[in-house]
């Protein structure tokens, strides 16, 4: 019949019009991330009351990255190169910080402004790199670093070796942590002596006291 058909038809038609809905692709989810957050730079200073006692401070002058306070200096090399963005996150940039020694090892506590934003494939690039100056070679580890709202964070572990006269070695450990703060990037260092008696702070201290610098900066 007459209206059989129609209805065949208009079936048809609501069949083809879903499957061609139905077939679109989703659309993309919107992701949004804290809104930046001012820094305070001078803040950096309030960190210091964190140390254990003891511990001798001292101001940071100039410019200072990672790489610098591990102990590789003028003329580092490192594989594969791109890792590098991670061991000097703001080259040449203007820094303010302090550094404090004790039994635990050295800590430094570093701000600087102008830093790039941290490039997302380099946390699967650089899993495991080397880095090398002069007489001091390292190899150096990502590691797990603690959560910061709108923050993106590194850790670093690196294990250096110096070889002086005599084909003598002296052995250095640090832990690394690293906050990315829109213009700004934060970063604590606890530089230890694997032979030493005394307990080095360790990552945990380093991790914890990059979260409270950045509470500082932003408070």
């Amino acid at each position: 019949m007459w209206y059989q058909r129609r209805v065949r038809v208009l079936a048809a038609c609501s069949v083809a019009l879903c499957v061609a809905a139905c077939g679109q692709p989703p659309a993309p989810l919107t992701t949004t991330s804290a809104p930046p957050r001012d820094v305070k730079p001078a803040n950096i200073e309030r960190v210091r009351t964190e140390l254990p006692p003891g511990y001798e401070v001292t101001g940071v002058a100039g410019p200072a990255a990672p790489l610098a306070v591990w102990g590789f200096g003028a003329g580092w090399r490192v594989d594969p190169p791109q890792c590098a963005a991670l061991a000097d996150p703001a080259p040449s940039a203007r820094t303010r910080g302090w550094s404090a020694s004790g039994a635990g090892g050295i800590v430094y506590v570093v701000v600087a402004d102008g830093a790039p934003a941290l490039d997302p494939a380099l946390l699967a690039e650089c899993r495991q790199w080397t880095v090398a100056a002069g007489h001091t070679s390292g190899t150096v580890t990502r590691v797990d670093a603690p959560a910061i709202e709108g923050a993106q964070t590194v850790g670093l572990a690196t294990d250096a070796q110096t070889v002086v006269e005599g084909g003598t070695q002296t052995r250095s450990h640090a832990d690394t942590f690293t906050a990315y703060l829109g213009e700004h990037v934060a970063f604590v260092t606890v530089v230890s002596d694997p032979g030493s008696a005394q307990p080095p702070l360790g990552a945990e201290f380093a991790s914890g006291l990059l979260v409270k610098t950045v509470l500082a900066l932003r408070g």
